[in-house]
């Protein structure tokens, strides 16, 4: 068994002839990524899942976005074989807005319209989502538990609506089902923050499950049932591409993750080793956020956890709090107040600070990225300048657990359940 994992664009952490036992090599499946995920999405929306072609679907004059949601793998690659798919349909280039949001629209090799020919990349519109906007904003509908639905202009007055979406496991943090790509991904602040506040971790999960509910009705609203969802690969890359009706694709969807992507542990380490694989769309707090989650539920307590990731964006408000505050208890508290009395003001890094703080109260966490050494000491985390100092860490511990794509997949421990 190998005893190395990759992390970031092409790094790898490597541990063979550590004397440490390896107790599991997790969330490295012994799948083969699609090679050509344009081609992918293309014979996925020409037979899709309980669905007439995409090209049966539209109009010549129809107006229609490409609704692409955070942190899609391949995003630019597979949103032009979806254009390409509804020019050869006869919807006209200059009727397709593509939507994204900031965090995913940086870099050209992230634009979309850079995958097509000249003239048709040119006719095809780009919109950057901004949430604060409120002129970019438009109002939908009131939701039956009375939130007002506020979304980018583009989607409410969009004739066709496709959302495309990154499907992970119902129990990974800031993930609300098969309509997120639309809703809250491109609302106004205000309900960003409410999906994405501290109170969402609830350990029976019922303040998520309203929201992924909340956010089915949006869908239900706007007339959407149709959705392209990506099994996400390694870093960038992707192990299938869905399409079709929305509930079928769901289904499909949560079957090929589990298969995929769940795994088990026999037991607890004395340090995990978790990698982030992936360029900057993966390298985010959120996804880390993750990684820590599921990384520290495979520590012993007192253990230790060494995330290896390419993160650069500096700590937001909430992680920045962690430190500022008398303790860290404190600083949880002050979010769950706002999370009650001005859920508005709750930072937009509130569950990877609160999945911080819990890694922090269980175990020593450690952080390999390209954040300076002052910034990632501030959140009491160890930094790590080089894989080696890992490495020697291993080799004075009894046991160690590698965790590949550690914000992708989810584990069990044997001896628990």
């Amino acid at each position: 068994m190998s005893h190395s994992l990759r992390f970031g664009t092409d790094s790898v952490i490597c541990l063979d002839g550590c004397s440490a036992e390896m107790i599991a090599r997790c969330g490295v499946p012994d799948v083969e990524p699609i090679d050509d995920p344009t081609r992918a999405v293309v014979e996925a929306l020409r037979q899709p899942l309980d669905y007439p072609p995409l090209a049966d679907m539209t109009t010549p004059g129809d107006r229609v976005v490409v609704a692409v949601g955070e942190g899609v793998p391949a995003g630019a690659t597979i949103v032009s074989g979806v254009v390409r798919t509804l020019v050869d349909g006869g919807v006209a280039p200059d009727g397709i807005v593509l939507l994204r949001t900031a965090a995913d629209a940086q870099g050209l090799e992230n634009d979309p319209r850079s995958w097509l020919p000249e003239p048709l990349g040119e006719a095809v519109g780009l919109v950057i989502h901004d949430p604060t906007d409120r002129d970019s904003l438009a109002y939908l509908a009131t939701t039956e538990q009375g939130q007002p639905v506020f979304l980018n202009r583009t989607i409410v007055d969009a004739d066709l609506v496709l959302p495309i979406g990154c499907f992970r496991h119902a129990t990974a943090a800031g993930c609300y089902g098969i309509h997120a790509p639309v809703y809250p991904t491109f609302s106004d602040r205000a309900t960003r923050r409410r999906f994405f506040s501290p109170e969402t971790l609830d350990a029976r999960g019922r303040r998520c499950r309203r929201l992924v509910k909340e956010a089915d009705e949006v869908g239900w609203l706007l007339g959407i049932d149709f959705s392209i969802q990506v099994i996400p690969g390694p870093g960038d890359r992707v192990f299938h591409i869905l399409a079709g009706q929305a509930t079928s694709v769901r289904h499909r969807a949560m079957e090929l993750d589990v298969a995929i992507w769940h795994t088990h542990a026999p037991r607890r380490a004395e340090l995990v080793v978790a990698a982030v694989e992936g360029s900057r769309n993966q390298q985010t707090w959120l996804q880390v956020g993750r990684a820590l989650a599921t990384g520290a539920a495979l520590v012993e307590p007192g253990g230790a956890l060494a995330v290896c990731c390419e993160l650069a964006d500096p700590p937001g408000m909430a992680l920045r709090g962690l430190s500022a505050a008398a303790s860290r208890n404190e600083a949880i508290d002050e979010l769950h107040r706002l999370c009650h009395d001005a859920p508005d003001s709750v930072p937009e890094d509130a569950l990877p600070a609160i999945q911080l703080a819990a890694a922090l109260d269980h175990c020593r966490v450690l952080l390999l990225s390209q954040l300076d050494d002052s910034t990632v000491e501030e959140l009491d985390i160890t930094p790590v300048a080089r894989v080696d100092e890992i490495v020697r860490l291993a080799g004075r511990c009894q046991s160690y657990v590698l965790l590949g794509n550690a914000s992708h997949v989810t584990v069990s421990v044997d001896e628990e359940e």
